[in-house]
């Protein structure tokens, strides 16, 4: 009698757990209602202490990634796929190996008096009671998969030597305590104190804080939050490449919006227009990091976005951009001059705001009065003056341009040329004694010619302003840890072959990358430039004068040694820095 009392004991609380994870499982619809009944029925006439994972991963009903995203949204805590991580290695010093295995958690990164772990069951008490006792600090979890985790565990604590440290027991606060989703009433609005009041709940401060730096630790451009009907979606924009990254419960959705917007000092309240903000985060290291926030309203809530701008990188050198030894000679010689207009072209996200930058570096110094007008400001240089143009308040980039030129400049680096009176005065400042840098969207660089000459500007003007273009765009490097050799059955065009003094491609060899932990997967890490530079001589000015095409202006540049993007590419191909294929996806050939 004792022993069967004892046995539903046990198993009651078990039963109880899959019944509320099939109801999860329901609600996100990853299960109908007929099949959440006849699994639970066939459990409790099952045998061997199975649980209803156990069923569904059987049957193939439900991926276990969906049913680790459905216990995340029960539990109301994040959901990491370890594979796909970056680990901060600073906070393996605070856990000893004994403790990570024992109690079956991984510590991933600190934020403040937070730290964050992996778990398997973030519900286990136990496990961060201990946590809190070893590292005085708080502790927030997530959920993560049982293999994941213990290859983990494996490969970061391997060889790690152990340190017991004991702490004295400190009072165990409840930071998992659950936002309690409010009941759904029809045509009805959380109000903006309500909101106000669950963004700066402590999970959901940390919540935000996790994306945030991981975003940073990974190297993402932006971050993309993406409401869906059953989750809030995050994605991570690293190397030029949008990739899931996070899948929160979609009762935290408007709380985790609400925290950024306040963050960037948007209006919590408004949910029916787009808004755009920034805000800036400082981290342990003194890197301070500037965020744009772009808000959308959509089908299931606000999108929004963020672009993370790394002041570090806004202090690049054209050295380090990835151009070849000839190309880097044409731009610095192009620099040297003393006024006239050089070009940058390509399209969003080429890295022709990253290419001024390095360039206003290299020019930068007490000696120049160097001004810029952007839309928006990137990045905050030292000693530079820079503007931002405000179409609300009438400050244009013509209009802004026009002031600018009365402030007496030696360099005038102007974000975009958009339209014809733009044009006209960066071509008269050009002819005025200013150096002025400024970007086009164009295909290549003579494309830039013939723009110039479609905004009206006389080919007179356009031959004696502009002193070259560049034309660029950016390629994902092979990663350094997967790095393999191939050979690729293809045909190689003669005139790269004649570059680098060959008859024939038997003895090329050809790299890429298999996929490691290292770079997630992908088998590249980190972007490259490949350029082409067009200087305007004797020969293309005659040209622009009678009003040559495009094509016409790019074959005489050719002929005067200018490499095209996709000789430029082939060339770091055959160097073993990027592949074949990211070459031919940016540049849309093959």
């Amino acid at each position: 009698m004792l022993s069967t009392a004892k046995k539903i004991v046990e198993t009651t609380p078990k039963r109880e757990d899959d019944r509320a994870l099939a109801k999860a499982l329901v609600e996100r619809k990853l299960l109908t209602v007929q099949q959440a009944k006849a699994l639970l029925s066939r459990l409790n006439n099952e045998s061997g202490g199975k649980r209803l994972e156990d069923l569904l991963l059987e049957s193939n009903m439900v991926k276990e990634e969906d049913i680790l995203e459905t216990k995340a949204y029960m539990w109301n805590v994040p959901f990491i796929d370890l594979k796909n991580y970056e680990i901060d290695p600073e906070v393996l010093d605070l856990i000893p190996a004994s403790v990570a295995r024992e109690y079956n958690f991984f510590p991933l990164f600190r934020i403040d008096g937070t730290l964050l772990i992996a778990m398997t069951n973030p519900e286990d008490v136990k496990a961060i009671d201990k946590v809190t006792q070893l590292t005085q600090l708080e502790v927030s979890p997530a959920l993560t998969s049982k293999e994941a985790l213990e290859e983990t565990i494996d490969k970061y604590y391997g060889g790690k030597e152990e340190i017991a440290e004991e702490v004295s027991n400190e009072e165990l606060q409840d930071i998992l305590e659950v936002i309690e989703a409010e009941e759904e009433k029809e045509e009805t609005e959380a109000t903006s104190q309500d909101l106000e009041r669950l963004a700066e709940e402590a999970p959901v401060v940390k919540m935000t804080n996790m994306v945030l730096i991981q975003a940073i630790m990974e190297g993402a451009s932006d971050v993309h939050f993406n409401p869906e009907e059953d989750q809030l979606r995050v994605r991570f924009r690293v190397d030029g490449i949008l990739r899931d990254s996070f899948h929160l419960p979609k009762n935290l959705q408007e709380a985790v919006i609400s925290r950024i917007k306040i963050l960037a000092n948007l209006d919590i309240a408004e949910h029916r227009v787009p808004q755009d903000g920034q805000m800036r985060l400082r981290l342990k290291d003194g890197r301070q990091i500037d965020i744009r926030v772009s808000t959308l309203p959509s089908a299931y809530g606000e999108n929004v976005v963020l672009r993370i701008l790394d002041k570090s990188a806004a202090l690049l050198h054209l050295e380090n951009l990835g151009y070849e030894d000839d190309v880097l000679e044409k731009i610095n010689r192009l620099l040297e001059n003393s006024y006239g207009i050089i070009l940058v072209t390509g399209p969003t996200g080429s890295g022709k705001t990253t290419t001024l930058y390095a360039a206003l570096n290299k020019l930068n110094s007490s000696e120049k009065n160097i001004i810029t007008l952007e839309d928006p400001i990137e990045y905050r240089l030292p000693l530079i003056r820079q503007s931002q143009v405000n179409y609300k308040a009438g400050m244009t980039f013509a209009k802004g341009l026009r002031a600018i030129l009365r402030q007496d400049p030696d360099i005038v680096m102007v974000g975009e040329i958009r339209d014809s009176e733009t044009a006209n005065i960066a071509v008269q400042a050009a002819l005025t004694g200013h150096l002025v840098l400024s970007t086009l969207h164009t295909n290549d660089a003579a494309g830039a010619i013939t723009r110039l000459a479609e905004m009206g500007i006389e080919p007179f003007l356009i031959s004696t302003a502009v002193l070259g273009v560049t034309a660029q765009r950016l390629v994902r490097k092979i990663c350094s840890q997967c790095k393999e050799e191939y050979h690729p059955k293809i045909e190689i065009p003669q005139e790269v072959l004649e570059n680098f003094g060959l008859e024939d491609s038997k003895d090329l060899k050809f790299y890429r990358g298999k996929g490691c932990k290292a770079c997630r997967g992908t088998g590249y890490k980190g972007r490259l430039s490949i350029t082409e530079v067009l200087p305007v001589t004797e020969r293309i000015r005659e040209l622009i004068l009678k009003s040559a095409s495009s094509d016409a202006i790019k074959k005489a540049a050719i002929d005067e040694g200018m490499r095209p993007l996709v000789q430029d590419g082939w060339i770091k191909v055959l160097k073993g820095i990027t592949t074949l294929e990211e070459v031919m996806r940016v540049t849309n050939i093959g």
